[in-house]
């Protein structure tokens, strides 16, 4: 991050909360299909964009969030980009 206005870094903050999401999510079989989740432990403003982005999924009333095959597909970009 290069200043310490949350604005102006918007988009590496979606990054970050997505990889945390990735990495306190788990696998679970719901239904016949093999579903990511994670806790909704973040700002709420930041879920609702990486929702509006179709990274995650799930109701607004839900204590959990869902990782879409595009959140799963761009975690795995942020996880190279920022872990390896």
């Amino acid at each position: 991050m290069t200043n310490n206005n949350p604005e102006d870094n918007r988009e590496e903050i979606e990054d970050l909360t997505l990889l945390l999401i990735t990495l306190t999510a788990w696998q679970e079989d719901i239904h016949g299909e093999n579903i990511t989740q994670s806790w909704k432990g973040y700002d709420f403003r930041i879920l609702d964009e990486l929702n509006e982005k179709g990274y995650i999924a799930g109701s607004k009333r839900s204590k959990l969030v869902i990782l879409t095959a595009d959140g799963v597909k761009k975690s795995k970009e942020l996880i190279e980009k920022y872990l390896k």
